[in-house]
């Protein structure tokens, strides 16, 4: 049905569906992106916080997608809420060790294998972990001391850390400063801008077959003053527009279908 109204080869605010789209080149995508090419060279810490929906993880995957898996070795780790020696385990796994009960064991395994994938393989390791906010502290205190080469004067691979923003918080407490202090690149997400929300949903109609037209004047900013920019918010209120839209038999969304999808998202 939204074919025939909008002329939609389907939602286009539906992430599955989406996805198999080219990516919006918003400014937090290209800031995010900037500063991972970035940090995989010097090595060290990277740190990226946003609300959740705002396309941190987005980012993360396009980078990785983007790396020649000759030259760095990538994993990703978001299972966060575990014990220190379950997250020894799963950086082990990462690396394709063999876990040990002993969490020294496990340190000293981890640090010798990526000092070879560094020196040797020419092959730096990549770590990535998502949903950081949710890290046990002293999971922190040892990633910092696991970072630790020749009297702390080597970089043998690089940490991300994507979490939402009250991970900044935790990081600024006395316990972690040393952690921080060792952070090279640190980016808070800011939403897409009131004209980026336009274009961002102009994008999405376009990609589906759709024209923008559809769109009426007004429309897209009262999708911006509800969502602040966070993309996953704007998809669902332009996927409730679609159908409040088809519903009411209007070839054009405007102000008053998206006020009536937002209250269905107030809900």
């Amino acid at each position: 049905m939204l074919n025939g109204l909008y002329g939609l080869s389907y939602n286009p605010f539906d992430r599955q569906a989406g996805a198999l789209q080219s990516s919006f080149d918003s400014s937090d995508f290209r800031e995010m992106t900037t500063r991972l090419n970035f940090i995989k060279d010097v090595r060290g810490i990277g740190l990226f916080t946003a609300p959740p929906g705002f396309g941190k993880t987005y980012a993360l995957r396009c980078f990785s997608e983007s790396l020649n898996p000759n030259l760095y070795q990538i994993a990703y780790i978001c299972l966060t809420t575990v014990s220190v020696t379950e997250f020894y385990r799963q950086f082990c796994s990462a690396l394709n060790l063999d876990a040990s009960i002993h969490k020294s064991a496990m340190f000293k395994a981890i640090q010798d294998r990526l000092f070879i994938l560094f020196k040797e393989k020419r092959r730096p390791f990549i770590l990535a972990i998502d949903e950081a906010h949710d890290i046990d502290p002293r999971a922190l205190k040892d990633i910092k001391m696991i970072m630790n080469y020749a009297y702390d004067s080597l970089n043998c691979f690089t940490l991300l850390l994507i979490g939402e923003p009250h991970l900044n918080h935790i990081l600024a407490k006395p316990i972690h400063e040393a952690l921080l202090q060792r952070i090279t690149i640190h980016y808070n997400f800011t939403g897409l801008s009131a004209d980026e929300t336009l274009q961002y949903i102009y994008h999405k109609i376009s990609a589906a077959g759709g024209c923008p037209s559809i769109l009426a004047d007004g429309a897209a900013a009262a999708v911006h003053g509800f969502s602040n920019g966070n993309p996953r918010i704007i998809d669902n209120v332009m996927s409730d527009a679609l159908v409040i839209g088809e519903q009411l038999r209007k070839p054009v969304i405007d102000a008053d279908v998206i006020l009536g999808a937002v209250e269905n998202q107030s809900l």
